[in-house]
């Protein structure tokens, strides 16, 4: 049974494979059936145990999909996408595009905390926008730690403190799972805010960041200059502590 595929469909997957790629697999659109079974999709958390997980695994990989002009081919018929991890911000892209289209050249755009902005607010004002202070809970909003003024530049956020499972033993499973492991990321590292000039690359890395954790993070944007991120981790006495590039020096408060 063969898949035709439409534009935006080839657009994200072939951005999620170069991610992929550059990521070394932090970001692996194929973790699906890991995040249902974690609990984190529609479904209920399962009863998993390291077979259970291993099982899964079989068929979680990006090199096990690839897309032949239109077309999707699986080497796996068990292996599944989702692009939900930068399907917002890949829609803010497209309504960028269109304003761009329609010669507005002052504008910002908001879906799910993931923006893109350009221009000025007013003559007064630049467009800015807030990084929370990763304060854990699911309900209210959080204090402001930081405010970036935003031009041409798109922002998204992902952190641990909002969506998680409490297991019976106390432990807390954040919703990024490893896709090598099979198991949620636990590191120190609660938010990330990527900056770049497409939503949909911020906030596809945002989540292989907190995959990959602090040490891996901090290598990986020593590396690549082409984009921005502001950092915030818990120290080794619970301390919240912050980590800026230098491209973000100038914009960020």
């Amino acid at each position: 049974e063969f898949v035709i595929v439409d534009e935006y469909f080839r657009i994200c997957f072939k951005e999620a494979k170069r991610i992929w790629k550059l990521t070394d697999g932090a970001f692996d659109p194929t973790v699906y059936p890991l995040v249902n079974a974690w609990g984190f999709g529609p479904n209920k958390k399962e009863s998993l145990n390291q077979s259970k997980i291993d099982s899964i695994l079989k068929f979680v990989g990006f090199d096990k999909m690839e897309l032949l002009d239109s077309t999707i081919i699986k080497r796996d018929p068990r292996v599944s996408l989702d692009f939900n991890a930068f399907a917002q911000g890949y829609s803010v892209d497209v309504i960028s595009r269109f304003l761009e289209s329609k010669k507005i050249d002052s504008y910002i755009v908001e879906i799910g905390g993931e923006v893109y902005a350009k221009g000025r607010k007013n003559e007064f004002s630049t467009w800015k926008i807030g990084i929370e202070q990763p304060d854990e809970n699911k309900e209210t909003e959080n204090p402001i730690l930081a405010i970036v003024s935003l031009d041409g530049l798109a922002v998204a956020t992902s952190g641990n403190y909002r969506k998680f499972i409490a297991l019976e033993n106390g432990i807390k499973y954040a919703h990024h799972i490893d896709p090598v492991t099979g198991y949620p990321a636990k590191n120190n590292l609660l938010s990330v805010s990527v900056f770049s000039k497409s939503c949909l690359v911020s906030d596809a890395m945002a989540t292989a960041f907190l995959v990959m954790g602090l040490p891996k993070t901090l290598k990986y944007l020593k590396k690549h200059r082409n984009i921005d991120a502001f950092l915030i981790y818990s120290d080794e006495i619970g301390n919240y502590q912050t980590f800026k590039t230098d491209g973000l020096q100038s914009i960020i408060e």
